[in-house]
């Protein structure tokens, strides 16, 4: 297989798995998955949360789509899908896990209008204790704060809002 071709579907496959990551954060970690996610809504009171169990679950197909091509005989493609999905897990990790909630100590300030604004959509997300009435659940686009918080206030009244949201 080309390297261009191979690259594409890299590309593609990380572009795919925000869309994947929104569908599977709201339909299911704020539905029937929510037994697992809620802790990711509550403080944390040691190194791990069951939410944690979503990375080791998400990873499983990258693992064996990249065994199948590189072991298995399996389409060459499916090794370069694979690694655009563990492509995706660790810009999330390093976004989400260490930039937002800090679970590694650092000293970065976002400074971009781009990492001000899907910090600011994670932090009003965080706003919302429940499964239901939350905001903004995608990881690497997030709509203009404003409407997010129009969003909220007319959710309000469904939603146990945090005032001091992580």
């Amino acid at each position: 297989m080309s390297p261009w071709i191979g690259l594409a579907l890299f590309l593609a496959t990380l572009a795919g798995m925000e869309l994947f990551a929104w569908a599977m954060h709201r339909w299911v970690m704020h539905g029937p998955g929510w037994f697992l996610h809620e802790s990711h809504h509550r403080a944390r009171t040691g190194w791990f949360e069951w939410n944690d169990l979503y990375a080791v679950i998400f990873a499983v197909p990258s693992i064996i789509l990249i065994y199948g091509g590189v072991q298995a005989g399996w389409w060459p493609g499916s090794t370069w899908i694979g690694a655009g999905i563990a492509g995706y897990g660790a810009i999330y990790f390093g976004f989400h896990d260490v930039i937002v909630h800090q679970r590694v100590r650092h000293r970065y300030v976002p400074r971009s209008r781009y990492m001000k604004r899907i910090v600011q959509a994670h932090r009003l997300h965080h706003a919302v204790e429940s499964k239901q009435g939350a905001v903004s659940f995608g990881f690497l686009w997030a709509a203009p704060a404003d409407e997010l918080k129009r969003q909220l206030k007319a959710r309000g009244s469904s939603a146990r809002i945090r005032t001091n949201p992580d």
